[in-house]
């Protein structure tokens, strides 16, 4: 196939691209040419922002003046309606089939296990970036361009060590705190039960829709089926960082998701309006929309290998010393408090 990648040096995007190449397909990426990964070898760039609408027809000028096409675009850096808007006029003339990368935090949250489907209806009321792309969604339904639109969840991957808040921008920060016996926070009581993707399997998924006449119409999450409570998920990390099971329980602290996002308001977002609530996907559609995909890489196995990319490189291995702060003295707040339940109130 003749694929064309808007955004291809990303987490899953670079992960597509790599697929994709070694199945030896033709690979074109738009990117802005800044980032430091390479391309697959005999992938073809073209660099524009594609944000900016008329760039990127521009640079897309000489394929439409040829008359070439794409068996599939996928779009990975589209986060409002307008945007969308005008990539179906951008792109309608080229492919074949339009791949819009939205979220499954567009989900509504439900107050009990709720097993979520592609028909789950969206609804988040606390995070703008989920709605956008619900919005997203909208307009590519009401177009005219073949569709397809693919909602991952919290992937993560080499350079994506997975946390609840605080290690977004520097995922080696949390790995830092559990190996110099920091406080290790986690939300709630731990027990929540929270959904994990390695980029390889989602990225797997997603090139399995491509050129696949079913997927036209169709929205679907690609995510593990492997539910890990959020101690598990800690737990797990703790591990491949090489912490003890004792030293783990010792530098855990609980904290509920009010005091997180009083810590740190930017997250109120896509805590309250993903993280805090259980999340348990059915993925019977994509299964059965790409025969033998499944989702290979267990967390354990997904993280240890994050753990040593960033070991590879010691530059990799940056902190975020605000978060650092916040996230001490939060622990030393709910310590502090149990010790005075125990002392005022306990027997």
């Amino acid at each position: 196939m003749r694929i064309l990648i808007v955004g291809g040096t990303g987490l899953i995007s670079s992960e597509l691209a790599s697929q994709a190449a070694a199945a030896g397909h033709h690979l074109t990426l738009v990117t802005r040419g800044r980032s430091p990964l390479e391309a697959p070898p005999g992938t073809a760039s073209i660099h524009a922002d594609a944000t900016d609408a008329s760039a990127l027809r521009e640079a897309l000028h000489g394929m439409r003046l040829r008359g070439e096409r794409f068996d599939a675009v996928v779009q990975f850096i589209a986060f409002t309606p307008e945007q969308v808007a005008a990539d179906v006029e951008t792109f309608a003339p080229l492919t074949d089939q339009y791949v819009l990368v939205a979220t499954s935090a567009a989900y509504k949250t439900f107050d009990r296990l709720h097993p979520l489907t592609e028909d789950t209806e969206q609804e988040n009321l606390h995070w703008e970036y989920a709605r956008l792309k619900a919005e997203c969604e909208a307009v590519l339904r009401a177009s005219g361009i073949p569709w397809t639109i693919v909602r991952p969840a919290h992937t993560y991957g080499p350079s994506k060590i997975p946390g609840y808040t605080g290690n977004s921008s520097h995922p080696w920060t949390l790995v830092d705190r559990m190996r110099r016996g920091a406080d290790i926070v986690i939300p709630g009581d731990g027990t929540s039960l929270w959904t994990l993707t390695h980029a390889r399997d989602v990225a797997a998924g997603m090139l399995g829709l491509l050129g696949n006449e079913a997927a036209l119409g169709e929205a679907v999450h690609i995510t593990s089926d492997e539910a890990l409570t959020w101690r598990g998920i800690h737990a797990a990390i703790a591990a491949a960082a090489g912490l003890t099971p004792e030293q783990f329980a010792a530098q855990v602290v609980c904290v509920p998701s009010d005091a997180l996002v009083a810590a740190r308001p930017s997250e109120a977002g896509s805590i309250y309006g993903d993280k805090m609530h259980p999340a348990v996907y059915d993925t019977s559609k994509i299964r059965r929309l790409v025969p033998g995909w499944e989702a290979r890489v267990a967390f354990e196995q997904g993280v240890a290998e994050a753990v040593a990319w960033f070991e590879a490189d010691p530059a990799r291995q940056q902190v975020n010393e605000d978060a650092n702060a916040m996230l001490d003295a939060v622990a030393r707040i709910y310590r502090d408090a149990l010790d005075r339940v125990r002392a005022e109130v306990g027997p």
